[in-house]
Formats: structure tokens, C-alpha cells, sequence
């Protein structure tokens, strides 16, 4: 082999792979809703967001800013105004078949039991029923349910029904978690066990995450990154910011660290003036 080729090959042999493709892409996203005619409201404007594989996303703002507006348009339940959304790189028609998406509300089946719950979401993958019913104790299993796959809906405490929804939600084996304040009904201690929860199924494969929560340390302790959006109408992201916490993580522990409480200070410097900013525009309403 000459010295060229050496060298070349050794070039080739160094090359870094070419950066994986986000999960998701937002591009220049606009989503305006009409009211009546003559009358509009534009949502979210000129959002440009892109989610890598195995990346945890949290996005927070003030109430009312379009946080879960971006994820039913990561979803395809709402087509974009102007821009575009992408997932694995491929623009997105339909609804999206590579994500799972948990509600901040129940939405379970009363008369089906946590078991059945489960199991109906292989229902569109034709997954035969003794199979699905097992696929789902598993699961059941793994969300720490094992015990009450025959308890039904109104028989399961708050955290219970959610952990029954998260099993739902994973059992399909989504590319994408879109997460819409999926803990915001529970109190203080479920939310940290169901925190702890999350991380420990979503650490064992990694899927891309968007989750929405207005609960600020609840972002920074489970996400790669928190995205901060301005107050709207026309609402737009005004920060983004990458969290130094190693990780695994206790949503406890970790609140006590230096690092959380420096983060969470740079965070809500910018947040505060969003929160301010909508705050005074329900003020304005009223008047």
C-alpha cells in the first residue's frame, strides 16, 4: 500500500458518522386556530424545535402559551398554519404512527379492567388477545401493578390509573413519548414516584421525549434540555437551555444538588418575564 492510500484509509478510518437525523423537527412552525369568521388566533409562531434520538425534551411557559399546541402538531392531530413537521426525516402527513402520546387526563376504559386497558392498545397491530393479555401483565409488571391487572379504573388510586396510561402508552413500543402534564392531577409525592418511574423505563432504550409540564424543578429533573416558550399569542421559544445533571437521577436527590439550583435560577430568570408577561395580559383583559 503506498503512503497515499495509507493515509486515506486512515482519514476514512477517522471520519465521525454523520449526525443521526432528529426524531422531530419543527421548521419555522406557525399554527393560527379561527374563531369565527373574520376572527383568528395565532397559537405559536415561527417555532423551529428539533428532538434527537434518545433525547428528553421538556418544555415549559405560561399557561396558555401553546406548549401542548406543538405536541398534538408532533402528533399530527393539528396540521401547521406555515412550516413544517418532520419526524425521523420525513415530513409529517397524518397522524403520527412512531409516537405514543399520554394525556394529562385519564383516558381509560371504565369498564375494561387495568389488564384489558392495556392490552386494547395492541389492538391495532393485531396482536392475538392471549398474546396482547400477556404482553400485558408484563407490563402491568413493570409499572409496579402486578397485583391489580383485574382491579377496574374506579377501584386504582390517581397515581395507579396513570401507571396503568403509562403502560398503555408503552406497551406499543413507540419511537417518540409525547407527554402532555401526564403528573400534573397528582400530589407532591406520587408525581416524585411516578417521576422516578418514568426515568427507569424511559433509561432502558432511550426514545426521544417531549414532555409539557408548567412545574419547572419537574422539567430540569428529568429532562436533557428545557425549552422555555414566550407568553402568546404568537408564542415562540425565548430559551433553551441543556441541564448538567448526571444522570441517574432521583427526582429527590437531585433537587438538592448545586448544580439544580444554578440551572434552575438561569431558567426561571426567563421564565419569570414570560409568566409576568401573560399574567398581565389576563389583567388587561379584565379591564
Amino acid at each position: 500500500m503506498t503512503p497515499q492510500a495509507a493515509s486515506s484509509s486512515l482519514a476514512s478510518a477517522a471520519a465521525p458518522s454523520p449526525p443521526a437525523r432528529p426524531a422531530v423537527r419543527l421548521s419555522g412552525l406557525d399554527i393560527t386556530f379561527q374563531l369565527k369568521v373574520g376572527f383568528s388566533h395565532r397559537a405559536v409562531a415561527g417555532i423551529d424545535l428539533a428532538v434527537a434520538p434518545g433525547e428528553f425534551v421538556a418544555i415549559v411557559g405560561p399557561t396558555g402559551c401553546g406548549k401542548s399546541t406543538l405536541l398534538n402538531a408532533a402528533a399530527g392531530l393539528l396540521k401547521p398554519s406555515a412550516g413544517s413537521v418532520e419526524i425521523d426525516g420525513a415530513a409529517l402527513s397524518g397522524l403520527n404512527a412512531k409516537a405514543g402520546y399520554l394525556f394529562q387526563a385519564d383516558a381509560l376504559m371504565p369498564w375494561k379492567t387495568a389488564l384489558e386497558n392495556v392490552a386494547v392498545a395492541l389492538e391495532p397491530q393485531r396482536v392475538k388477545k392471549p398474546e396482547a393479555l400477556a404482553r400485558a401483565r408484563d407490563w402491568l409488571g413493570r409499572v409496579g401493578l402486578k397485583g391489580f391487572a383485574d382491579r377496574h379504573p374506579h377501584m386504582l388510586s390517581g397515581g395507579q390509573r396513570k401507571r396503568v396510561a403509562l403502560a398503555q402508552m408503552l406497551i406499543r413500543d413507540p419511537a417518540i413519548l409525547l407527554m402532555d402534564e401526564p403528573f400534573g392531577p397528582l400530589d407532591a409525592q406520587t408525581r416524585q414516584i411516578m417521576g422516578n418511574l418514568l426515568l427507569d423505563l424511559w433509561a432502558a432504550d432511550r426514545k426521544a421525549c417531549l414532555f409539557v409540564t408548567h412545574d419547572l424543578e419537574e422539567a430540569i429533573a428529568l429532562a436533557d434540555r428545557v425549552v422555555v416558550m414566550s407568553a402568546g399569542p404568537a408564542a415562540g421559544i425565548v430559551g433553551d437551555y441543556r441541564v448538567p445533571l448526571e444522570r441517574p437521577r432521583d427526582i429527590a436527590e437531585i433537587r438538592t444538588e448545586a448544580a439544580f439550583h444554578d440551572i434552575h435560577k438561569a431558567i426561571w430568570a426567563t421564565l419569570r418575564v414570560e409568566v409576568q408577561k401573560a399574567y398581565m395580559q389576563g389583567e388587561d383583559a379584565q379591564q
